[in-house]
């Protein structure tokens, strides 16, 4: 099965050199950079790993769509600039995709952090994928690419657009939550508060399945670098 690994980035200088490079060690079948307009040094430090880097209006949907149009594998991984996959879990993702049922799914979360508030928070996340069925895109979805064509990709949301397509994905088949996991930078806990950013992520994803406008919401919603 060939994986094209997907990472949408803007002004990701800091961590990406380090996701590349981990992403290397996975020997995917390619790695599509879909920038968002960085004016930072990410496309200098994207163009040492892929010749696959697609320019295009900032908006995290928008970004993986672009780059899952022109990826050529079967299977689909999104993962985020500061998110990385170890390549035991990565494989085990492979062997539950050759099962022909499942059409896709996600990883495990894994903040990386030794405070014992995210590790609760952790937790928290991982039972809510698995008892509610709602997965965040920090947890790494991966799609096969056919499907990805029928559910026409993310809805271009300028937030909670993770929400949606995972929502969306479990009405086309089964899918698999891994308990291997997605390793994820503390970045935004640790610069807006542990606490207020739990409280407002939880928030924001009521709002929008009460059917708040993700217009509004997103403006709550600042990119942390």
């Amino acid at each position: 099965m060939k994986i094209s690994i997907i990472v949408p980035t803007l002004n990701e200088s800091r961590c990406l050199n380090e996701t590349l490079v981990k992403i290397q060690q996975l020997s995917p079948h390619e790695l599509i950079v879909a920038d968002g307009g960085s004016h930072d040094d990410t496309l200098k430090i994207a163009a040492k790993f892929t010749q696959h880097i697609i320019k295009g209006p900032a908006g995290r949907a928008l970004q993986m769509n672009a780059g899952a149009q022109v990826a050529t594998g079967d299977l689909l991984l999104f993962l985020h600039a500061d998110s990385h996959i170890k390549p035991d879990s990565y494989q085990k993702m492979l062997d539950a995709m050759k099962n022909p049922k499942l059409i896709g799914g996600a990883f495990s979360l894994l903040i990386q952090s030794n405070k014992w508030t995210l590790q609760i928070i952790n937790q928290f996340a991982n039972l809510r994928a698995k008892y509610l069925g709602r997965a965040y895109g920090d947890q790494a979805f991966f799609v096969k690419k056919h499907v990805f064509k029928k559910m026409k990709g993310y809805t271009e949301f300028p937030i909670c657009e993770d929400l949606d397509f995972y929502k969306r994905l479990k009405f086309f088949g089964p899918v698999v939550l891994l308990k291997e996991a997605v390793h994820t930078s503390p970045r935004r806990w640790t610069n807006e508060g542990i606490w207020f950013t739990t409280i407002k992520n939880i928030l924001i994803s009521i709002l929008f399945e009460l059917g708040f406008p993700p217009r509004i919401l997103t403006k709550w919603y600042e990119a942390i670098r």
